[in-house]
């Protein structure tokens, strides 16, 4: 693997991307970096680049169009020192939840998103999990994108929970249940959300399908202010479930979401480490997985040539 080099972009993504090099078994990428007194990024390669492979990881953690720009300086500074390509690892995806444009005159964020990586110079992107599957289709370039679902289902298979019963926080949500409670082998059920006269916010009012006396399992591609998660768990506990799991991949953990967590019913937040999570944010409740030996395996496959396919299946 001499002609691979893997970069951090930025501090906060030093323990992911070191976790990757550890699997990987190579040495962290060298560069410099500083800011300057009228706030301007500077970016400093400290070794040689020229006809590699290279993969340049940012994590997302506040502010985030400060990580934004220290990646399109990364990718710039490694492209006119003459690499050969460019990867650029997204653990999680910026701007993702503004992906269509369903209000008049708004943005569509992570399309500008795809388009402006691409014009810095990225040949590829890995990331995980996309808020809406049709985010890989806005580039224009190979976007490969891994599942966090295979380690949660893993996690809970060594918990060894009995009498479980995989639950959707909505309709929308029952075919990504089902995936689960098939590899569960076990029942599932829907929270029934309806809206409340003219206010649009949807209220979670009843359950379909069994689950008194049984533990719930809960599962989403991410959690943010963590409201609508902890609505649909106090619903599954008034309806007799037992105890209450939550597994995602993404935990945004934004606003008030520390605290309704811990004033929650539920056992455990199950996430992935695609976002740092932070001291302040680190309670009993919350469960962190290593992720990084996914991105490690698929990078390896990716400068390898080799097929990454079976990274993106689930069962």
């Amino acid at each position: 693997m001499d002609k691979l080099k893997v970069f951090s972009c930025s501090e906060s993504a030093e323990k992911f991307t070191d976790e990757i090099c550890e699997y990987l078994n190579i040495e962290k990428g060298k560069r410099k970096l500083m800011k300057f007194k009228n706030d301007n990024n500077f970016v400093q390669i400290l070794e040689t680049v020229r006809d590699k492979d290279i993969f340049l990881v940012q994590t997302t953690e506040p502010p985030v169009n400060e990580r934004i720009m220290e990646l399109l300086i990364m990718i710039d500074a490694v492209k006119r020192a003459s690499a050969k390509r460019i990867t650029v690892v997204l653990p999680y995806y910026m701007y993702s939840r503004s992906d269509k444009k369903d209000q008049p005159r708004i943005p569509v964020t992570a399309k500008l998103l795809a388009n402006v990586i691409e014009s810095a110079g990225a040949n590829r992107v890995l990331t995980c999990d996309l808020h809406n599957k049709a985010i890989q289709a806005y580039f224009n370039i190979n976007c490969d994108v891994l599942t966090g679902q295979n380690l949660l289902q893993k996690y809970f298979d060594n918990k060894n929970i009995e009498n479980k019963v995989v639950v959707a926080t909505d309709a929308g949500s029952s075919k990504k249940a089902y995936k689960y409670a098939e590899h569960f082998r076990c029942p599932i059920a829907l929270v029934d959300k309806r809206r409340d006269g003219n206010d649009d916010r949807a209220i979670a009012t009843s359950v379909i399908g069994e689950i008194e006396g049984k533990n719930a399992l809960v599962f989403d591609d991410e959690v943010d202010t963590a409201g609508s998660i902890m609505e649909t768990a106090e619903v599954i506990k008034k309806f007799g479930a037992n105890e209450v799991y939550v597994g995602c991949t993404h935990g945004v953990l934004s606003g008030p979401a520390i605290e309704r967590i811990q004033n929650s019913s539920i056992k455990e937040l199950v996430m992935t480490n695609t976002i740092p999570l932070p001291k302040e944010k680190q309670i009993d409740k919350i469960v962190v997985v290593s992720i990084s030996e996914l991105f490690g395996e698929a990078i390896k496959r990716i400068h390898e040539e080799t097929s990454i396919g079976e990274l993106f299946e689930t069962n």
